[in-house]
This record gives C-alpha cells, sequence and structure tokens, in this order.
C-alpha cells in the first residue's frame, strides 16, 4: 500500500464533472493499493499518517501532527501509483489489486482514518472519473510504502 501526502491550506475534488468534495487545512492523500496489501498494511498506514509532524507549530518548525492541528483529510484512490516503467514507455498497473479486492481496503482505510482522527474524511469516489485541486501548503510532500516502511 502506497500513499503520498500533501499537506494543503485548501483542496477538492470534482467527481464525475458535477459533485465537487473540499476541504481546507489538512493533508491530502492519494491510496494507492497493491493486491499483497492486507489490514496490518491499513493499520501501520493510518497509524503513521495522523502521527506524522508536518504541521508548523508557533515557532515555524513542523512539529505538530493533523490530530494536534484538528485538520481535514481528503483522500483519493488511485492505482496508477503502482505503475512500473522497468519496462518500455507504457506503464504496467499490473501490482495494483483489481476493484473486488481494491474496494474492501479502501472502505477499510477510510474507516481506520476516521477511527484514528476521531472524525470524518472527505473522499473521491472509487473508480470513478476525478480533477483534483490543490494548494500544496509549504509545499510539503510525502510518500510512504508500506512495504518499505523507512
Amino acid at each position: 500500500m502506497r500513499i503520498i501526502i500533501q499537506r494543503v491550506s485548501h483542496a477538492s475534488v470534482l467527481i464525475d464533472g458535477n459533485e465537487n468534495r473540499c476541504i481546507d487545512k489538512g493533508m491530502m492523500i492519494l491510496l494507492g493499493i497493491e493486491h499483497s496489501d492486507t489490514l496490518e498494511d491499513i493499520n501501520w498506514l493510518c497509524g503513521k499518517t495522523t502521527k506524522l509532524r508536518i504541521f508548523n507549530d508557533n515557532a515555524e518548525v513542523m512539529n505538530l501532527s493533523i490530530q494536534d492541528i484538528d485538520g481535514d483529510i481528503l483522500l483519493i484512490s488511485q492505482f496508477t501509483l503502482h505503475a512500473s516503467t522497468k519496462k518500455g514507455n507504457r506503464p504496467s498497473y499490473i501490482a495494483a489489486a483489481r476493484p473486488e479486492q481494491a474496494i474492501p481496503l479502501y472502505e477499510q482505510f477510510i474507516l481506520t482514518l476516521e477511527k484514528e482522527l476521531n472524525k470524518k474524511i472527505v473522499t473521491g469516489k472509487f473508480g470513478a472519473d476525478m480533477q483534483i485541486s490543490l494548494v500544496n501548503d509549504g509545499p510539503v510532500t510525502i510518500i510512504i510504502d508500506s512495504k518499505s516502511k523507512e
């Protein structure tokens, strides 16, 4: 399971050209699920995400978590995070989980993140056509992969 976290001052997603969902200060997270992912990956990533200290304190030092600032999260599923570009110029998505496996894991990721934060998060729609807009604050962008646990 792989995520890209961007610290944002505003983020929104337009779903299928008509439904707009947005957040203000917080995180915009892209989530890629691969076929070998489990509940363990979800628990580890959600714990890491909610405790990640990427927000500035009063001294302008990145010392606060999303929980500390009571920030919002916009979560978007994105299978292309598991693209392989090893051979040729056309990416292969063979490592990405098929929808029948990915959807339950995506839904569990949402529930686990909401439980960790003790609040609802904003999401895109799995498999939908989405346009994302954001203001990356900093910029701060962090990639975390549950398989490498750096």
